[in-house]
């Protein structure tokens, strides 16, 4: 988590202070701060997460006194940075949603390159974290032959403990998450405490300290082929979400990618970016200027009082995204009762989702409403039946099914990142808070 940044020494500016110096210290002086330095909306995470970096941070420098350390973190650049990185947790490994990358694959191959002779593909990671996102898209491009030559790969972050860590190359078994893991047996050496990557692969990725939110970052237009960031725009309030999606769009290309994370969909269509059609992949392309509503005038943000119609909240028109299988640990009295959800390749919830995938949802929501009838209430087929007509551009109807499947599994992350998308886009940002904490909650529990 955490967008790039810019260097220590320019890490984030001082925090203000009132006139004359003196002001009543309380920890929202501190959450307030992080969002100004790094954009972070401290309700995303718990509030309890800003104040242990800071009590952390105080231990650290023998700072006894809340407004004592906030004034030498006002003096000090340095511990700036070291605050920064307190509140940051990375989580990240390498081929985390396989699709996504087997995606970018099949975009930049061999009919790219000849439609594009010559030229370099251009990408940026952001935010990289400890590298395992970026390496990983060179691994699969190499793998699927692109000239290395050619492939050139800039990765951003806040943290510069992160890209020390990326740049040594160096990774632990938590970074090799996935059941094939053969690629770390092509571009990785056995080494003591763990793997080394490749210097092959290093040399095409260019790390950077660097701040998605600064006016300086990155300043060149239309320079990247595809851009991936990924399940950061959770961690932003709306103004900065359409601050840092006003970035990307200067910085993709016109026909260019835009790859965020799952819960991150509604926002993109809700800015008017269009779907790549790439099922899983939960990519976008910027509008088409001659037809549609420029990226560059995204509309400005909302307050939670001021409800509009929600955009359809899936990642693509076309392309609905198969629901995981319910793994939460411990059901409520109300899943209790409830019938199980159909296992894995059940032929019929297979049937229903090849008709989402394909596009046909009124089939689909048809399938999935045989399937409750039948079999009872299931949180894996009210799941997909959610999806349906959230891509169909029916939102009251996709929050009835997530509402339903929390019922019966009140931990079901998807659900509960899709309801909190559904929220928002109505005007209930503080709903919508509400549940993304309850699913960052459940994910570090099942981690």
């Amino acid at each position: 988590m955490g967008a790039g940044r810019t260097p220590a020494s320019r890490c984030a500016a001082r925090p203000a202070v009132h006139a004359g110096g003196r002001r009543l210290m309380q920890w929202d002086d501190f959450k307030l701060w992080l969002k100004q330095a790094m954009g972070l909306d401290a309700s995303t995470v718990g509030p309890s997460v800003v104040e242990r970096a800071v009590k952390t941070r105080m231990a650290a420098c023998k700072r006894h006194d809340l407004a004592g350390y906030w004034h030498f973190v006002q003096e000090s650049p340095e511990e700036r940075q070291e605050l920064i990185e307190a509140v940051i947790v990375p989580e990240t490994s390498f081929f985390r949603d396989v699709e996504v990358f087997a995606a970018l694959a099949r975009v930049f191959d061999a009919r790219w390159l000849a439609a594009n002779p010559g030229r370099s593909l251009r990408l940026l990671s952001l935010p990289c974290s400890s590298g395992e996102e970026p390496y990983t898209m060179a691994i699969a491009l190499l793998d699927a032959e692109f000239p290395a030559n050619l492939l050139r790969i800039d990765a951003v972050d806040i943290s510069e403990h992160s890209l020390a860590k990326a740049r040594r190359g160096r990774y632990g078994r938590n970074s090799f998450r996935g059941g094939d893991v053969r690629f770390r047996d092509r571009h990785f050496a056995h080494v003591a405490g763990g793997w080394q990557l490749s210097d092959t692969v290093r040399g095409h990725v260019r790390f950077i300290h660097g701040n998605a939110m600064d006016s300086t970052f990155l300043p060149g237009q239309a320079i990247y082929d595809a851009i991936f960031c990924r399940n950061l725009l959770i961690y932003f309030d709306l103004e900065t979400q359409v601050q840092v999606v006003e970035v990307l769009a200067r910085l993709v290309r016109q026909d260019g990618l835009l790859f965020v994370g799952p819960a991150e969909t509604g926002l993109m269509l809700n800015l008017g970016f269009v779907s790549a059609q790439m099922p899983m992949a939960f990519a976008f392309r910027k509008p088409d200027t001659r037809t549609d509503t420029p990226a560059s005038q995204v509309p400005a943000a909302r307050t939670a009082t001021t409800p509009r119609t929600p955009a359809r909240v899936d990642a693509a028109a076309a392309a609905v995204p198969r629901p995981k299988p319910a793994t939460a640990p411990a059901p409520s009295k109300a899943a209790t009762s409830a019938p199980p959800s159909p296992p894995a390749g059940d032929a019929a919830l297979d049937a229903a989702q090849r008709l989402a995938d394909g596009g046909q949802f009124a089939e689909a929501a048809t399938a999935c409403e045989a399937l409750l009838k039948t079999r009872g209430p299931s949180t894996t087929v009210l799941h997909l039946l959610g999806l349906v007509h959230g891509a169909n551009g029916q939102p009251a109807r996709a929050e009835d099914c997530f509402r339903k499947a929390l019922y019966l599994e009140p931990d079901h992350e998807e659900s509960l990142m899709h309801l909190a998308l559904l929220l928002e886009t109505r005007g209930d940002i503080a709903g919508g808070r509400v549940l993304r904490l309850r699913a960052k909650r459940h994910s570090k529990a099942t981690s």
